[in-house]
């Protein structure tokens, strides 16, 4: 029976794009599924403040009248102006293993890419870089990260199957809580102290909701991924939003910032305690008792795994060591919480400044993931 492709236009199709992963990795020991609530708002243009600067559709592929694929077309016209490019970018791509439903999915992307007059089509991505992005192309045996995404094998040769080519990979590593500091992380952290006069500083909620500090980090990390691929600076909107949404559930016992000598913010380390296995066990969904799992494994009985989810250091002071300050913060809270391993969020393979900080613990890299591009 031939594909059909029927594009999401109501509340009821939108619920079934969301949960469809949840129905194709069903069984599957690694997918880690998302928060529902919060992938259903990403498509909701009141909420989510990427539409000011981006248009998206999504669309859904059936065959034997039962959904088998699904896709999201998406035009980040702010990310097309900085890197004077004509790309539109197809996201949240999931399908069965049938070279007639991806080969639909992905030509009605180029199709919607085409009708807005774009030049290229990329992936997976989604409106900015705070979304899942890349295709696993190894990995496949590791549980997936939270705020990452866990695909079959057989997506990579679907990609190729239809032209699609790499245009450039991620690498992520699993990084060993050591028992012991380095002794180089604290040699190092001695000098920047005293030569430099840098220092960590532990945020607490109030200064980050109340008192600005929230805006300021968000600045900083605007400033340090500003060259990085593809990256579409934060809005004041958006801004404005994960420090509403997100900031006031993070444990600030795992965000480091460092500040200079004249007390401005230079650096930061943001981990976050994973939730993936309680996301498994409450498949995404806060109730009956999603929130209760997902509270327990924040604050109370810690998963193995802490996410280091972001860092970052000024561009002036990369030369500096700033990292081994954050480390020596960090580490010791860690091993408090009984975390055995941080696992990295992506890092492009080419950030070898950000690799090389790894060099001074026992480290694995246990995944890679791909954007697929193609001209249309």
């Amino acid at each position: 029976m031939a594909v059909t492709i029927k594009q999401v236009t109501c509340k009821k199709d939108l619920k079934r794009f969301v949960d469809f992963p949840n129905k194709l990795y069903e069984g599957n020991q690694y997918f880690v599924p998302k928060l529902f609530i919060e992938e259903y708002n990403t498509f909701n243009e009141k909420k989510n403040p990427c539409y000011k600067f981006s248009e998206a559709a999504l669309f859904l592929a059936y065959k034997d009248n039962k959904i088998v694929g699904r896709v999201a077309a998406v035009i980040n016209h702010r990310a097309n102006e900085i890197w004077k490019h004509k790309e539109c970018r197809y996201g949240w791509i999931d399908f069965i293993d049938d070279l007639e439903v991806s080969k639909a999915l992905l030509e009605t992307v180029e199709a919607y890419g085409r009708s807005k007059g774009m030049e290229i089509i990329s992936g997976p991505l989604g409106f900015t870089d705070f979304d899942p992005e890349g295709m696993l192309i190894d990995g496949y045996d590791q549980l997936c990260t939270m705020a990452l995404i866990y695909n079959y094998p057989y997506y990579s040769k679907h990609m190729e199957a239809h032209g699609y080519e790499k245009e450039i990979d991620w690498v992520e590593y699993k990084v060993y809580i050591p028992d012991v500091m380095p002794e180089k992380i604290t040699k190092v952290a001695e000098i920047v102290t005293n030569r430099y006069g840098f220092k960590t500083r532990k945020l607490t909620k109030k200064e980050v909701l109340k008192e600005g500090l929230g805006y300021k980090l968000f600045a900083l990390i605007n400033e340090t991924y500003k060259n990085l691929y593809n990256f579409t600076p934060m809005t004041d909107d958006m801004v404005d939003k994960y420090v509403k949404d997100y900031l006031g559930i993070l444990d600030w016992e795992y965000v480091t910032v460092v500040e200079d000598a004249q007390g401005e913010m230079a650096a930061y380390g943001i981990a976050v305690p994973s939730i993936r296995v309680a996301l498994q066990k409450c498949r995404g969904k806060l109730f009956p008792l999603g929130w209760y799992y997902i509270l327990r494994s924040l604050y109370f009985k810690h998963e193995e795994c802490i996410e280091l989810l972001l860092v970052g250091v000024k561009p002036e002071y990369r030369s500096k060591g700033l990292m081994a300050l954050i480390f020596s913060d960090l580490i010791p809270r860690m091993k408090r919480g009984n975390f055995v391993y941080g696992e990295t969020n992506a890092e492009l393979e080419t950030n070898t400044t950000v690799q090389q900080q790894w060099g001074m613990f026992d480290t694995e890299q246990k995944k890679r993931r791909r954007i697929y591009t193609k001209k249309l």
